[in-house]
This record gives structure tokens, sequence and C-alpha cells, in this order.
């Protein structure tokens, strides 16, 4: 008896180019590795780093016994109240007005993925996604596989390792009318450089002339700066012009639940009575993709957030991992400047958030994992958290080394 073999035309997909990383530094066996690629936060000794504010919610939580019940469709009303308050401020005036139409999401994929289904359906402007370049590798097939079309404006300068703004701005305004441009709330991923807030101010005019629709991916708030209003500026300022935002907001960076996968999918809307028509449809996206969202990860931030003591200790320790983060970006400068290492390194110090274009090129990024066991995105990105005392004489070294032509084989480390 013979089967058919359904499967036999799948063929192999490309390795993910993060989780790749992850997987070649496993195999690795030389005890000096070094993993930048990982887009999670380490302390000093290079360990995942729970909260402590996290620990204390998770006590808080084990003490008071809750179920285990489904949370409806769009997620916890008091998780999206507090997750919405700490995006947009307690004043915003469409909060206040309650016409913000907010939905929990797994994590900011998974809110992602609301915001394109739901464009991918109901969005009467063009199907049309504007894109930095470079940007977020899961931002393009997201787009793609609800038959949004994917349009890249110019983002990086590799001249000057820093912002093309006027390419950007450009390409923005030269962009079909009513198109949808994603912008980069702060610590732009995976360049790590943002738009200053006058700059900011400039593209509010921009998207506002071509009626564009803003959506914007806000990963990192506090997590960049270590100043949670800091980092909430464009999302703020957007909303304050006028414009009726899409917000993706994920808390697996800033609060360091990355498993819980907490996040939400918001929009501004003209009414209570529109933002309500937009929750029902809401709710026909979220449905046959998982039907509701997972419970933990909510009442963590919810309880975290919600509580005075535990809401400032998180400032603290949200705060604690930007500057450590910042310090690891004075200390690499200054010792490529001391390694007399060719080129400008101010972006180091300039750039913000967990990761910094090195301006390594794909040819040197392999030298580096070959030779010194030294792991990163190809495109030369490496994750600043990655970095500690402990390894970051060893990584200057190797990095000057390979900018200089002179690293060699360390097949014996």
């Amino acid at each position: 008896m013979s089967f058919t073999n359904f499967w036999a035309d799948v063929k192999q997909g490309p390795p993910d180019p993060i989780l790749g990383v992850q997987e070649s530094f496993n195999k690795d066996s030389s005890k000096h590795k070094v993993n930048l690629g990982v887009g999670a936060y380490r302390d000093e000794n290079g360990k995942p780093y729970v909260l402590d504010s996290i620990l204390k919610a998770e006590d808080i939580l084990h003490e008071q016994r809750k179920d285990k019940e489904y949370l409806p469709i769009t997620g916890a009303g008091e998780f999206c109240k507090l997750a919405s308050e700490l995006a947009y401020g307690k004043d915003s005036k469409p909060l206040k007005e309650g016409r913000v139409a907010v939905a929990q999401s797994i994590s900011g994929t998974g809110a992602l993925r609301i915001a394109t289904g739901f464009l991918s359906m109901f969005y009467s402007g063009p199907k049309t996604i504007l894109l930095p370049d470079p940007t977020w590798g899961n931002h393009i097939p997201v787009a793609e596989q609800v038959g949004i079309k994917v349009v890249r404006y110019r983002y990086f300068d590799k001249k000057t390792v820093g912002l093309d703004f006027e390419g950007m701005k450009a390409d923005i305004e030269k962009a079909e009318p009513g198109s949808i441009v994603l912008l980069h709330a702060c610590a732009q991923n995976p360049t790590g450089i943002d738009p200053t807030q006058e700059q900011w101010k400039e593209l509010s005019e921009v998207v506002k002339k071509k009626k564009h629709l803003a959506l914007f991916d806000m990963a990192y708030q506090g997590f960049a700066s270590g100043d949670i209003i800091r980092d909430a500026f464009a999302v703020r300022y957007f909303v304050e012009q006028g414009h009726q935002i899409i917000l993706c907001q994920s808390f697996a960076k800033n609060l360091g639940i990355y498993g819980e996968r907490a996040g939400t999918f918001s929009m501004i809307c003209s009414s209570t009575e529109e933002k309500d028509r937009v929750l029902s449809q809401v709710k026909r996206v979220i449905r046959p993709l998982y039907s509701s969202p997972p419970l933990h990860g909510a009442q963590l931030v919810a309880t975290i957030l919600g509580t005075p003591a535990l809401y400032e200790q998180w400032l603290g320790e949200v705060k604690k991992m930007a500057d450590r983060i910042i310090a690891m970006r004075e200390k690499l400068y200054n010792l490529l400047v001391e390694l007399k290492t060719p080129g400008d390194w101010g972006h180091i110090k300039s750039q913000i958030g967990m990761f910094s274009f090195t301006g390594l090129t794909p040819e040197q990024v392999a030298e580096l994992a070959e030779s010194a066991h030294i792991y990163m995105t190809k495109d030369g990105r490496i994750s600043m958290a990655g970095l500690n005392d402990g390894n970051i004489q060893y990584f200057a070294e190797s990095m000057s080394k390979v900018v200089k032509g002179e690293l060699k084989p360390k097949s014996s480390l």
C-alpha cells in the first residue's frame, strides 16, 4: 500500500537571522565565546535578569490565589487601561474622552499582527506600508502575509553611521497619499538611531500633509533612555497634533518579561461610538488567531503599574538597565579609541537603546565569529546588553583587529 507524500515539495526555509546566531553560539565550545545577537537584557554577569519588582508582583499574585479563567478577546481591562496610560499619559485627551480602542496582544509581534490584520480588512487608504531601511525583520512578513505591500524609506546613512533624515523625510513625502508609515517610537531596531524631538515635529507635519496613517512600534519605553516620558515623546506629540495613530506596545524589554508575551494594540478614534465599532472588528481579527490573550503577563504588568510602590521601584530598575547599557557604550567607545581603531566611533555613544549598528561589514562579522567566537547579526548589529566588564575588553580588541585586518584564527580558544 502506498501513501501520497503531501509534503515532498516543501523546501527548507532559511534560518532566522536572530535565532540562527543563537544556534551558532550554542554550538561553539569556546569558553571565550560572546553572544551579542540576543535581543534580551543581560546583567553584569551575562545572565538573564528578573526585576525585583516582577518578583514582588509574583508574590502578590500568589497570595491572591486568582483563578485561571479565559480573558475576554480584547484582554484584561485593568491591564489595557494602565498600559495605555503609560504610553499616552494619564492626561491624554483621547484617553479622557474614551475614544482609544485598546486590546491586549501577544507582546509586540501580536500587536503588529492585529494592526496589519485590521488594516488589511478595513483601511480605506492604500494597502501599502512604508518601513524604515533597515527595520526589525519581523515587520516585513507580518505585513506581507496579510497582503499589505511593503515599501522602504531611507533611514540609515552608511557614510555617517547616523540618520538619513532628509532621505527619510523625502521618501515619506513622495509616497502615495494615505499610505501607512511605520515609525519606531524610540530606540530604533536595529540601528539604535532616533530622530531628535525637532525632527519628530517635522515628520508629524509631513505625515499630516500627506494624510498618511502613522503606525508606531514602541518596544522600549523607558528602556531606551531610562525616562518613560522622554521615550514616549513621538507617540504623545503625534496624538497631541491630532494624528489618529495606531500603537503597538510591548512589555517584553522594559519589564524583562520576554516569555510572558504581554503587549497592547491601540488606536485613536474620533469618538466613543467609532471606538466601539473598531473594537467589534478587532475582536474578529483576534478570535480566529488565538481566541484570547495570555493571563499571567497581563496580571504582572497591571500589578506593577497599579501599585504605587512597585511602580516607583520599576522606574528605578528600568533606569538601572538603561544606565548600564549607556555605560557599556561609553566604555566600548573609549576602548576603540585607545586601541587606535580606524574610523570614527562616536555613533557607539550617540545611538540609544539595546542595540548598536556598529558599521561592521558582513565579512567582518563572519570573521569575528570564526576567529574570535564573537556572534552578532550579519548586518553588524550588536546587543549592548550582551557586553559587560568581563568581556568588553576582549570584544573591543577583537573588533579593533578585524577593522585593522589583523584578526587571526583563534582555534585554540
